[in-house]
């Protein structure tokens, strides 16, 4: 019986679940056509049309560090669907915080590091709980 319940907490903690998956610019026309260097689209069990997402690039640039709230893209492909362009400077080292909230009141997050060679989505934080800036501050060590 407890083998039984084991390999159903998975599933029983996922569901439900809200995500932010992380995607290649390259593989949408529109994404190009803006120059985005991230394609994101909001995932799980909701409506992803009602997913609202923002971003900040938070970096230092020689010892400064800088904040910078980024325009992101509602893209038509599909719903829950965005780009974001570069709109922070190439020096330095960035982290790209990525917030999401949706119609059900799910919130997730992601911290994506950036840098003069571009966007590194496979060493990215996610999860559901806010980062924190401790968390911020060791990605850009």
């Amino acid at each position: 019986m407890v083998k039984k319940f084991l390999l159903l907490l998975p599933t029983v903690l996922c569901a439900g679940g809200f995500y932010l998956q992380l995607g290649n610019p390259e593989a949408s026309p529109e994404a190009r056509k803006m120059h985005a260097v991230l394609t994101v689209t909001a995932t799980g069990c909701h409506d992803p049309a009602t997913a609202k997402l923002t971003a900040t690039a938070i970096g230092v640039v020689n010892g400064e560090r800088r904040e910078i709230p980024l325009t992101v893209s509602r893209l038509d492909a599909h719903p829950g669907f965005f780009a974001i362009a570069q709109q922070w400077p190439k020096e330095g080292k960035w982290v790209l915080r990525l917030e999401a909230r949706n119609a059900a009141g799910q919130y997730t997050n992601s911290l994506i590091p950036a840098g003069p060679n571009g966007i590194d989505a496979r060493n990215d934080k996610a999860g559901p709980q806010a980062f924190t800036s401790a968390d911020v501050d060791s990605m850009l060590k």
